[in-house]
């Protein structure tokens, strides 16, 4: 499992809400650098589930498209200011034809959600991918402390690498 907070976002227009605000240039950068990074780490995704914010569901198209994925992009309204308990009920409903599912969205709720799966505390900077080896044989059994966090790719950290 794949756990991505979406890439920075613009805070230039104050009076757009905070549902609609765009990826700044940075971020703009950052979102297929990361789908590239896990291209090249040979990374499978059969299934991306966004928040239907804009700036989510931009992360996760340009992440998409630069990971060379044919997965298939969900939107989900319900990942908008999730809970880490919302996102545990959303990775629970995929059918067991999916193998590694992403889910993109926003804090406080993925770091919830990794000290859910896995116990550990990490800090998620904006498009950040956390990636998490789960215990489970079927979606609906995730539960907390179902998860080893295998490794978290920060943007600023890979991006000096390369």
């Amino acid at each position: 499992m794949l756990l991505m907070r979406h890439a920075k976002s613009s805070w230039s227009d104050s009076d757009v809400a905070d549902f609609d605000r765009p990826l700044n240039e940075r971020g703009r950068r950052a979102a297929p650098f990361m789908g590239k990074l896990m291209r090249a780490r040979g990374t499978a995704i059969d299934r991306i589930v966004s928040s239907s914010a804009k700036r989510a569901r931009r992360t996760a198209k340009l992440f998409k498209e630069a990971a060379g994925t044919d997965a298939d992009l969900i939107l989900d309204d319900r990942i908008y200011e999730a809970a880490p308990t919302t996102l545990l009920y959303i990775a629970a409903e995929n059918d067991d034809g999916v193998n590694s599912l992403m889910l993109v969205g926003h804090n406080p709720g993925m770091e919830g959600f990794i000290r859910i799966l896995t116990g550990e505390s990490e800090p998620m900077p904006t498009a950040a991918v956390a990636v998490i080896e789960l215990q489970i044989d079927s979606w609906s059994q995730i539960a907390a402390g179902t998860g080893r966090l295998q490794s978290i790719l920060r943007p600023r950290d890979q991006m000096g690498q390369n």
